[in-house]
């Protein structure tokens, strides 16, 4: 072989082992892209499945929400007539005649309480003497304070404050002492 064969099978050779080193490099890139690629959907998918778990908590905890409050309406429209029955007893109190008519509106209103009751009404408890509280108070009006120590407080509760659950559905109206 000649010297100018060598040289040529020489540079082939070299060639071939530059494309072969290539190959290997494009080869390693490409497997470090479909590494890469493949990281970043899996961090796409759990970004996205975190958000679905939250979106399902949230619904969730809106649906019992609702469910808490989803007889606020009807419960709301019965308060008065609750306080009408609060009415009539003290005003049978006062005749002592109806005595009969007073155990019938009294049992008549102790199942509608006990109704509404279970379905999650209670009230709210305040009495005279209590410190006023604008955040769960309704103020109708202010007197002055027949003792100083009644100063800034509850005189008297002119409407029971109800709650539906944790909700305070209807404020109490209080007067208090100025």
């Amino acid at each position: 072989m000649s010297k100018k064969n060598k040289d040529l099978k020489n540079e082939d050779v070299q060639e071939e082992q530059i494309l072969d080193n290539e190959t290997q490099v494009e080869e390693l890139t490409v497997e470090d892209q479909l590494k890469e690629d493949l990281a970043k959907e899996k961090d796409k998918f759990m970004r996205l499945f975190a958000e679905f778990e939250n979106y399902k908590r949230r619904t969730a905890k809106e649906r019992i929400e609702l469910f808490k409050t989803a007889s606020e309406d009807v419960v709301l429209a019965m308060l008065p007539v609750l306080d009408d029955f609060e009415r009539a007893l003290a005003h049978i109190d006062e005749d002592k005649e109806a005595e009969d008519l007073r155990k019938g509106v009294l049992l008549i209103y102790q199942k509608l309480l006990k109704t509404l009751e279970l379905k999650g009404l209670s009230v709210v408890e305040i009495s005279q003497g209590d410190v006023f509280n604008a955040d769960d108070h309704e103020a109708i009006t202010q007197i002055p304070a027949p003792t100083e120590d009644l100063k800034g407080k509850i005189i008297d509760v002119i409407e029971k404050g109800y709650k539906l659950g944790e909700k305070v559905i209807r404020f109490p109206k209080v007067v208090i002492g100025q």
